[in-house]
Formats: C-alpha cells, sequence, structure tokens
C-alpha cells in the first residue's frame, strides 16, 4: 500500500475580492495547484470539493475543462474544507494506494456575502422556536462555551485576547491573510463586546477564498520529481452522545467526548505518532475562545494549561507548537469551502520550507490540522514530509 502525498498546492487570497466568483477563486486555486504539481487538468483522475455558498464544487470544470472527471460536491459546515480532504482519502485512499488512480484533487472555494452566517433552524433539524429566541447565534453559543471552561479550568480573558494578538502578528507575514495589521493586547482587549467574554477582534469574520491541493501515489510524486508531503492521516467524526456542540438546546451532566477528541485520537493512531511529535499544528479558531479548547482537545495540553502557554509564547512561531502560522481563521476569514485546505495548504507551505517571513524555525517534519463545523462536525489530518 502506498502513502498518499500531496504534491501541488494552490490558493486565492483569502478577504474580499471584488469582480471575481468564489468559484473562480477555486479555479485559480486549481491552476496553481496544477502548475505546483508540473501537470495539466487532464491528468486528474478524480477530485472532491466543497462549496457552501458559491455554488457547487463540481461546476469547476466549465472553466477548466470537460473531461469527464468525477468530482463530488462536499458540505459539512465550517468543516467542509477538511471534510473534503478528510472524504479524498476516506473514499479514495484506498484506491490510490492500491494503484486504481494515480493523482486526484481536494479543492474549496467560498464567497460570503458581507455579515454573519445566517443559519437557519430548519438546516440542523431544529424547530422555529430555537431561532425565534436567539439560540441560533453561534456568537452567543461559542461565548457561552468558552464562558463555561473559563470558569472550570482558570483561563482568563487576557488569555483570550493573547490568541488574537497571535492571530494578528502572524497575518501581517502572510500574503494569503485578510487582516494585514498588527493589533496590540490593550487595542484588542478594549474593543466593542459582541458577546461576553468575546469582543470583536476575538471572532472571525465570513470571507471568501480558494484552495486546491493535488494528491498522488508515492510513485506518481516520484516519476513528477516532487517533493512529496505525505498523508499519514485523515479522519473525519460527527459529534458522540453528550457532546456539547454548536445548535445544542443543553448539555448533559457529566458530559460526552467532543467530535475533536474522537477525530484527533483516531488520526494519531493512524499516523502511528503522539502530540508530543508534532512539530506546528492548525486548529480551528472560529473565535480566540476555540483555539484554547481545542489545543486541549486535540491532545496538546491538558484543560487549563492554556493559560501558561499563551502567557510564554508557547504557540507562537518560535515556540514550542506553532498554532495557527498564517493567522487562523481569525486574520484570515473563512470562507467555509476553503478554510479547511487553507490549514493544509499552511502546513504543505512550512513543511516545504517555503513559510516566508512566517517560516517556522527549526526544519519541521510533522504537522497537523484541525476544522470544526456544525452541528458537530471535526476533520483532523497528520501530515510529514
Amino acid at each position: 500500500m502506498s502513502d498518499v502525498c500531496i504534491i501541488g498546492i494552490g490558493i486565492h487570497p483569502f478577504g474580499r475580492t471584488e469582480g471575481r466568483s468564489g468559484r473562480d477563486q477555486g479555479v485559480f486555486a486549481v491552476r496553481q495547484a496544477l502548475a505546483d504539481a508540473g501537470i495539466d487538468w487532464a491528468a486528474i483522475q478524480f477530485g472532491y470539493g466543497g462549496s457552501s455558498s458559491a455554488g457547487n464544487a463540481d461546476l469547476i470544470v466549465n472553466e477548466l475543462g470537460l473531461t469527464s472527471v468525477p468530482i463530488i460536491n462536499v458540505s459539512n459546515g465550517c468543516a467542509t474544507g477538511g471534510s473534503a480532504l478528510g472524504s479524498a482519502l476516506g473514499s479514495a485512499y484506498s484506491a490510490i494506494a492500491s494503484g486504481e488512480f494515480d493523482i486526484g484533487l481536494a479543492v474549496g472555494f467560498d464567497k460570503h456575502p458581507r455579515g454573519a452566517f445566517n443559519a437557519l433552524p430548519a438546516d440542523y433539524g431544529l424547530p422555529e422556536w430555537y431561532g425565534e429566541t436567539g439560540l441560533m447565534l453561534t456568537t452567543q453559543f461559542f461565548a457561552t462555551k468558552i464562558q463555561r471552561y473559563m470558569a472550570l479550568h482558570g483561563i482568563s480573558r487576557r488569555t483570550l485576547g493573547l490568541v488574537a494578538e497571535k492571530a494578528f502578528y502572524n497575518g501581517t507575514r502572510c500574503d494569503h491573510a485578510w487582516r494585514r495589521s498588527e493589533l496590540d493586547l490593550e487595542t484588542i482587549l478594549a474593543a466593542p463586546m459582541v458577546n461576553d467574554p468575546l469582543n470583536k477582534y476575538m471572532f472571525c469574520s465570513p470571507a471568501e477564498g480558494g484552495v486546491a491541493l493535488i494528491l498522488a501515489t508515492e510513485k506518481k510524486a516520484r516519476e513528477l520529481g516532487k517533493q512529496a508531503i505525505r498523508l499519514k492521516a485523515s479522519v473525519m467524526r460527527t459529534r458522540p452522545p453528550g457532546s456539547f456542540e454548536v445548535f445544542a438546546s443543553s448539555i448533559r451532566v457529566p458530559r460526552g467526548e467532543s467530535p475533536t477528541q474522537l477525530a484527533s485520537r483516531a488520526a494519531f493512531e493512524r499516523a502511528g505518532i503522539g502530540p508530543a511529535e508534532i512539530d506546528l499544528a492548525q486548529l480551528q479558531d472560529t473565535e480566540s475562545g476555540a483555539e484554547i479548547m481545542h489545543m486541549s482537545e486535540n491532545g496538546f495540553c491538558a484543560d487549563g494549561e492554556q493559560e501558561a502557554w499563551l502567557a510564554e509564547g508557547r504557540t507562537r512561531a518560535n515556540g514550542k507548537l506553532p498554532i495557527n502560522t498564517d493567522g487562523g481563521c481569525l486574520a484570515c476569514g473563512e470562507p467555509i469551502g476553503a478554510s479547511g485546505l487553507r490549514q493544509v495548504y499552511e502546513n504543505v507551505a512550512q513543511l516545504r520550507g517555503q513559510g516566508g517571513a512566517r517560516q517556522v524555525p527549526g526544519n519541521p517534519k510533522t504537522a497537523y490540522t484541525h476544522v470544526y463545523g456544525a452541528p458537530g462536525v471535526s476533520a483532523v489530518t497528520i501530515m510529514e514530509r
């Protein structure tokens, strides 16, 4: 069985782009990835694509060429981009490894309207009253969840601010980031409140952008003479009993595990390594509290240890475990279809040593991505070079 490798990456900058549709941004990313891999569109044998607000991903063939390539559309809330890669591996991994396919594509793109995401109760199997009472407001849920976590584990609001400060700092060093202005901690903490304890600089914003990855067998990578970044694991899980996730109307006592915990544990088991062996990580940071909680849920620290980790700079580029090295969702924004694949793009760039001004020192060899979406979907990918 051959390893599945990433041999080409492409990205359309995130943020707001006038005059270019979300699909155009996906096509831009695919063409960039094809050039990076040194192949043309006709070489692609299969594809998986994700988009929420910019049309079905399979429509990229209109611009790229009608080659009859099978492209499967994927949708899993904020986890859509990561799920596109996870599905490419989960559904096509055995086919690639056994030689049925040599090379394929994972692509994600989106172009969201300005303002907050407008989630509808019926889309998540909830009654109308759930929305009428304001419970569909994700900012409210995220604030409630981190407020509870802070009280249980001694996390300060200053630590929330340190997450945002790091994100904006990293964003200034990243060409594909949307927010390119550094903000100091005092400014972040003094910003207008949205939902206590989270203010406007602690939330990401709906955005637009596109990312594409070219997947291939190890043999094909060698034939093309490309540096192969090996995918050692790609796992997706939905919520188990007792988890406390977006759009949950109650919390079970005692709590159950989260989909992130399940996906992370399965990914580490499949990769045959542990959290201590990861050199850098991209974690879902829809808001500052999410990054803090996901540090623990993915096994990188114990609950409550984040307070010291952030204060001591352990998650900065030169720290023990660099997290969200391109600024994450806070600096890049969140085009749902592309967000999870952006994480993978960033890790591939880092493992290749192509991170530029944001490059992690020490010649990293392993990288980890984690994406989370409503109503409780998590995807984890582990890579090595």
